[in-house]
């Protein structure tokens, strides 16, 4: 597979002594729909910066579709687009002027055909002439989408891009950027919405505290967590060894990891010895925040 993101040892030191990104390594192969998750001060931004050029890595090399972000940067830009996670527009053009600006930056003319598709397939066909400042917060977000991918890039980065925005937004910009990539775009997503990557990433990077702790498939990532665990709601305090299980519990409400489904019998039976009664049980099946939660030790 052609490598369309490599990334190599990258380290960022700021001036004030803090390190946010600690040799990191990893490819993205071209034509993946790729998921770079961590939680909050985990190096994803400084890393997205990295990439973009906006920001010079300490040591270590970025390159993009070859491209390196430092020695080739023209070309490594016009190989990239990012959605960045804060709104930013210009608030004194319309939306189809800010694309024409856009692309114009790109040294790119005669783009309204592009443009319209782009306008269409992020439901702002009826916005094109009004002002970006009268759009709404999740409008602007479809506009910095839109002035993203103006210029045709084959890697698309999305920072965000759905970070309260309505149901319609998120429906229609997954549909477009499926199809983007069945078109052969790259796409790296950085989400604290897990279900998003579960359901569209067929790889993960996971980042913590600057260091990569996991670069996986997403379905080994999904299976890979041996053991069960079970969620009961009981009528009493559940007692000791089975309260030694317990990785949560919320009121009368545990969940316990076990080993193996047989456990499962053994657990009712314990409980039934002790008198307490189970009145919810349910086996709960292991889903990307569980496992992001245990690789990073952190919500999302």
């Amino acid at each position: 597979m052609t490598t369309a993101i490599h990334i190599s040892r990258a380290e960022k030191t700021y001036a004030n002594g803090f390190t946010a990104l600690k040799g990191v390594s990893f490819d993205v192969g071209e034509g993946e729909f790729f998921g770079l998750l961590g939680p909050n001060g985990a190096g994803k931004t400084t890393l997205i910066s990295s990439m973009a050029g906006l920001s010079r890595l300490s040591q270590g090399s970025i390159s993009i579709m070859g491209h390196d972000v430092q020695q080739d940067s023209y070309a490594a830009r016009m190989s990239l687009g990012v959605v960045p996670q804060e709104l930013v527009f210009d608030p004194f053009f319309t939306v189809r002027e800010a694309l024409q600006f856009q692309s114009g930056y790109f040294g790119i003319r005669n783009n309204n055909d592009w443009i319209d598709e782009i306008l269409h397939h992020l439901g702002l066909t009826d916005k094109a002439d009004t002002n970006t400042r009268r759009l709404s917060g999740g409008m602007k977000r479809r506009v910095m989408v839109a002035q993203a991918l103006v210029h045709r890039p084959p890697v698309i980065v999305l920072d965000e891009p759905t970070a309260g925005v309505d149901v319609e937004l998120r429906h229609s910009l997954w549909t477009f950027m499926r199809k983007l990539n069945g078109e052969g775009h790259t796409i790296v997503l950085t989400t604290h919405y897990l279900e998003e990557a579960q359901e569209n990433c067929g790889r993960i990077a996971m980042l913590k505290q600057g260091e990569l702790v996991a670069l996986e498939r997403t379905d080994v990532l999904l299976h890979g967590d041996k053991g069960v665990r079970i969620e009961l709601l009981l009528s009493a305090e559940i007692p000791q060894p089975l309260a030694a299980k317990a990785v949560s519990q919320n009121g009368l409400r545990y969940v316990l990891k076990l080993d193996t489904y047989n456990e499962v019998a053994d657990v009712l039976i314990f409980l039934k010895t002790a008198g307490i009664n189970v009145q919810q049980m349910e086996i709960l099946e292991t889903d990307l925040e569980q496992v992001f939660i245990n690789l990073t030790g952190a919500g999302a």
